[in-house]
């Protein structure tokens, strides 16, 4: 279990330098949809190697495909919202308040998504301490991005 919170932590930190790495793309090729496509080819390209070096590549059953709730195909969606937010915004705001907006937006969201089990979570009621910790995000990321 410590292992898949080390790999949150990873990903946290590859968030993080992904946005700047990005929006270098973004400023060098100096066409930010371009840079985004170049983005997403190569994560697309690396989730093909990774699987099947891994032998966890295969394709899914028709059926499969037919049992997936029509909501579930906008990840693609959403993931090109991010890079386009990568592209044109964290540059201009700074590292830690755009990752910091970033994070704070997505754990007030988790909450909310937790509480009612939307999107296929598991449902965890909203707590007085879960609620603090969202209100103590906020804070923090106003102190970050105001000073």
């Amino acid at each position: 279990m410590w292992f898949l919170y080390g790999f949150a932590l990873l990903a946290g930190i590859a968030n993080a330098v992904q946005s700047g790495v990005n929006a270098t793309l973004s400023k060098n090729l100096t066409q930010p949809f371009a840079a985004g496509i170049v983005v997403s080819l190569a994560g697309g390209v690396t989730l093909l190697l990774i699987g099947l070096v891994l032998g966890r590549f295969a394709l899914p059953s028709l059926g499969d495909i037919r049992a997936v709730p029509l909501w579930a195909w906008f990840g693609g969606v959403v993931g090109a919202f991010l890079i386009l937010s990568q592209l044109f915004v964290a540059q201009q705001i700074g590292a830690a308040p755009y990752l910091g907006l970033l994070v704070t937006a997505g754990v007030i969201t988790s909450i909310l998504l937790d509480h009612f089990g939307w999107i296929g979570f598991e449902q965890h009621p909203l707590t007085l301490w879960r609620a603090l910790g969202g209100v103590l995000m906020i804070g923090g990321i106003a102190l970050v991005a105001l000073f």
